[in-house]
């Protein structure tokens, strides 16, 4: 968290208080460079003179809409964006993640979920990952080389989506992955939809890897949020 904590974050919203609120519980969680704007015009100022690692960004706002302003960002950074989105609208959601936006919250949101999602795409984008040749969760053995399961004398291949799944979750080994950050390793840029299907890939991976699936000691759902890869090192 060291290194991630020294990221510079933005928050563009027009009300004031969720700002404050943002930033307070970004501050708590160890971010301490947190900038704030308005206007899509005061967030351009920002981004034009710091180096702003990550973007959440409001769709509504008194001059202009963050669709607009997301494009105008690209045309000076890549940095990672989350949008935040209206209940309801799921036209917005949709349109931002066609626009290329890396996730989105709906309002209003938990401060933990969005604590989750920054510090994941965090991650995501600015640490290298994890490199190995496979693990252990109990007596099984996932082989990233074979994508198998073993298990004492048997083994079992991972198709290509669950292990796409498993090393991504491996990746982030203990720690809470998103059903987003999920769906988009599988499925890219278009996962939206993908939520059930995500949940049907997981039993199978649960019934490679669990001895009893039903009742599962390394992958972890962690309700409302995501998944969890327990290993044996935790």
């Amino acid at each position: 968290m060291n290194e991630l904590g020294q990221k510079k974050i933005l928050v563009v919203d027009d009300e004031r208080e969720l700002l404050k609120v943002t930033k307070d519980c970004l501050i708590r969680e160890g971010y301490f460079n947190i900038y704030t704007a308005e206007t899509c015009k005061d967030a351009l100022t920002v981004i034009r003179t710091q180096p702003i690692a990550l973007c959440i960004l409001d769709v509504m706002l008194p001059d202009g809409n963050g669709f607009s302003l997301y494009e105008e960002i690209r045309t000076l950074s890549q940095m990672p964006v989350i949008f935040l989105t209206a209940r309801g609208e799921d036209e917005d959601r949709i349109r931002g993640l066609e626009l290329g936006a890396d996730d989105y919250i709906v309002k209003p949101f938990l401060t933990k979920e969005l604590l989750l999602r920054v510090t994941a795409l965090l991650r995501r984008t600015y640490l290298k990952p994890q490199t190995a040749a496979g693990f252990h969760a109990g007596n099984r053995y996932v082989d990233f080389e074979t994508a198998s399961v073993t298990s004492d004398n048997s083994s079992v291949s991972l198709t290509a989506k669950e292990f796409i799944l498993l090393k991504k979750l491996w990746e982030n080994q203990n720690r809470i992955v998103t059903n987003d950050a999920l769906c988009l390793a599988a499925w890219g840029d278009a996962y939206y939809g993908y939520e059930n299907t995500l949940m049907v890939h997981i039993r199978r991976i649960r019934e490679k890897l669990e001895e009893n699936p039903s009742a599962p000691k390394h992958l972890i759902t962690v309700k409302g949020l995501g998944y969890k890869l327990v290993t044996e090192h935790e």
